[in-house]
């Protein structure tokens, strides 16, 4: 992803817009630095990188862990993924290393904040503590200090509305909504759950026909595509099209009531056109069309065309 780029001088380009609308319940609820990963972080994240995500976030205070943790999926899933600018060179744009920082932002935010002990020398963008640390110190910079300017922050990162949604979702499902102590052996999360979670967190992405998500180099996602994708996450595979996901099954019976993770679908029973990721409470996870964005839906609306539900994994 794009970061700010170092004007003549050295001085960061802050030309940010307030950007305040929609902030709503995502970022009044996110907490103080001492949150707990939730069983999707814990199934997700590799240790290595928790345990730097918590770390990192302590150099500046009111940031969560958890919005370092949705920085580092969206933009490499956790430096796992394998497209160009991960682990060597750059991506089109010149972004470099597991937090995808232009060269010239990365060298800034390290004169003015040295990572601690521990990562490279001289410090790399490839290298994942010195890029977590980095990460924390430029949004610490941008505003995210004591939360005051979370989301202005989050946009100066990556200039687009779409991605601070997308972050901000993301930190969400990564946190516990309980307050127990984290225990290293609890049970990890369902297939359906950590399929949700990686739907939640491409919300705001447009439609893509034919679509497999930026990760495979697609700025979106179609229908298909995305429920494909989150089944992946899941480690569950799915075939590509609406139509053989729906012949694969298996089928959720006629009048059996719905469960989180279950893939509703629409057309005609012999031709499934269009799928959804359903989540709970009558809503769905879906790509609806083009000129749209990856959106929560009710699952029935006028003229649906329903035609029934598997339950994948």
């Amino acid at each position: 992803m794009l970061k700010t780029a170092i004007a003549a001088g050295g001085a960061l380009l802050l030309l940010i817009t307030a950007a305040a609308a929609g902030a709503g319940s995502l970022l009044s609820s996110l907490p103080g630095a001492g949150s707990r990963p939730s069983r999707v972080a814990l199934a997700d994240i590799p240790a290595d990188h928790l345990a730097l995500y918590r770390r990192a976030a302590t150099i500046c205070p009111g940031l969560d862990w958890s919005v370092l943790a949705a920085i580092g999926k969206i933009e490499t899933d956790h430096g796992r993924s394998q497209l160009p600018g991960v682990h060597r060179g750059s991506n089109h744009a010149g972004a470099r290393g597991p937090m995808q920082f232009l060269k010239p932002t990365f060298d800034h935010v390290i004169a003015r904040h040295p990572p601690p002990p521990g990562g490279a020398l001289p410090p790399s963008p490839y290298n994942a503590h010195d890029a977590i640390y980095s990460a924390a110190a430029y949004l610490c910079d941008n505003g995210a200090r004591d939360g005051r300017h979370l989301r202005r922050a989050v946009f100066t990162y990556n200039r687009a509305h779409w991605y601070v949604r997308k972050v901000l979702t993301q930190a969400h499902t990564y946190r516990s909504s309980t307050p127990s102590t984290v225990n290293a052996t609890a049970p990890p999360a369902t297939a359906a759950s950590q399929a949700i979670a990686y739907a939640r967190g491409q919300l705001g992405l447009p439609y893509t026909w034919g679509g497999d998500g930026p990760a495979a180099g697609d700025p979106g996602f179609d229908c298909s595509g995305l429920t494909k994708a989150a089944y992946a996450a899941a480690r569950v595979p799915l075939p590509r099209t609406a139509d053989s996901q729906f012949a694969t099954g298996p089928r959720v019976p006629k009048g059996q009531p719905l469960q989180p993770g279950d893939l509703v679908f629409y057309g005609r029973p012999d031709n499934a056109e269009h799928v959804g990721l359903y989540i709970g409470g009558g809503r769905m996870i879906h790509a609806p069309r083009r000129g749209a964005l990856i959106q929560i839906s009710p699952y029935r609306y006028g003229g649906d065309n329903y035609v029934g539900a598997t339950r994948p994994g």
